[in-house]
């Protein structure tokens, strides 16, 4: 299980220094989404599965949402 935890944090870390140096913002959305998706995965694996399905819903769907649809609100969203 380490093994499985180290390369998820590993993933988890790549994935939230994209989103600090992309460009584009969707990706860098997709990006934050994709630390909180992994979030979830380990906290399930750290026997938290009530904490896990929460910031699978909150974290990495609905603010993920949120901030598409922020996006794409602003000037911003539809220049890109």
């Amino acid at each position: 299980m380490p093994l499985i935890s180290s390369f998820l944090i590993l993933i988890m870390l790549i994935a939230a220094l994209a989103a600090l140096f992309f460009d584009n913002l969707l990706n860098s959305i997709i990006a934050a989404g994709l630390v909180s998706l992994i979030a979830s995965v380990l906290f399930y694996f750290l026997k938290a599965p009530d904490v896990a399905m929460t910031e699978a819903a909150i974290g990495a769907g609905l603010t993920t949402a949120i901030f598409v649809l922020a996006l794409y609100k602003t000037e911003r969203g539809k220049s890109e």
